[in-house]
């Protein structure tokens, strides 16, 4: 559990345990571990009050997992071991939970790549440098910046590297919670699962909707698909491409927009997770600003 603090620049974190004390001892000695780690008999002292009493509550507050072992010193013929805080933070509750939703309510689309305020799955895009079949560079990078800005709206908690580049993923990666970016020319792990996708890329790089058996030729045409990864299905990718880059950056508009459209499924197969868009230029400066669900 985390204290969370938000001031004007960032959200500040803290590791903490909510108290379950009923005696003032206990607190008072929580407070004098605070300032350094101790042990009983000194701890006694300070509060002018009988050892075994003391060493009671330090019993206690083990027992409930406020306070820790962290060394041993060697007093006389016997070693006194010292105490530390378990946590640098605990907090009083005097009131129930009450639901704080970071995903909106009701919508599902992004378990399981979020869970616990935490990011749950890889992010895949393609390389920059010439790769693949068709030494093809990606230009998705941009895209994924931004929807890594709109997930990071959901975390509370960050704690490792979530984005790869295609050509560095290995084998055993693969088997886990992927968001993965571009087409198959420019993303290698896009080229292994686009057979298997039921919205996929056609051998002319156009987009081709099995659930629909449409064909769409735009380069501004956009594909979202969730659904279980094929290389485990226990977990779950999530594919946002286009027949080019423009059409990628399509997908995340409709991604970063439009969750709720999302969530609603094909509109030939609800059940199926697999929406196509198209990039609408509404401001006329000659990129995608906008998008329409054709499916």
């Amino acid at each position: 559990m985390y204290v969370v603090k938000d001031d004007d620049e960032r959200t500040l974190l803290l590791p903490a345990k909510e108290l379950h004390l009923s005696k003032g001892v206990e607190l008072r000695i929580l407070n004098l571990l605070s300032k350094k780690p101790s042990y009983p008999k000194d701890i006694a002292k300070r509060l002018n009050l009988h050892e075994q009493k003391i060493y009671y509550h330090f019993r206690q507050l083990e027992k409930k997992g406020f306070v820790k072992v962290v060394g041993k010193e060697e007093k006389g013929a016997a070693f006194a071991k010292i105490y530390a805080l378990e946590k640098p933070a605990f907090f009083m509750r005097f009131a129930e939970y009450e639901a704080a939703e970071r995903i909106p309510k009701g919508n599902s689309f992004l378990e399981p790549f979020i869970t616990n305020g935490t990011m749950n799955a890889k992010i895949v895009i393609g390389s920059s440098d010439p790769h693949g079949p068709e030494r093809a560079r990606s230009r998705d990078a941009a895209y994924a910046v931004e929807l890594g800005m709109f997930l990071g709206t959901f975390l509370v908690k960050k704690d490792s590297m979530n984005v790869h580049h295609d050509v560095d993923l290995h084998e055993h990666e693969l088997k886990d919670n992927l968001i993965i970016i571009g087409g198959p020319v420019t993303n290698r792990v896009a080229r292994m699962l686009n057979a298997k996708m039921p919205v996929n890329f056609d051998r002319k790089k156009n987009v081709y909707s099995s659930l629909s058996e449409r064909t769409y030729y735009l380069d501004e045409t956009g594909i979202i698909v969730k659904m279980p990864n094929p290389f485990d299905e226990a977990k779950t990718v999530l594919w946002l491409a286009g027949k080019r880059y423009m059409g990628t950056r399509a997908a995340v508009i409709a991604a970063v927009r439009h969750m709720n459209e999302l969530e609603r499924g094909n509109a030939k197969n609800p059940k199926i997770f697999a929406k196509v868009v198209e990039g609408l230029d509404e401001d006329g400066d000659g990129a995608a600003d906008a998008v329409q669900f054709m499916e």
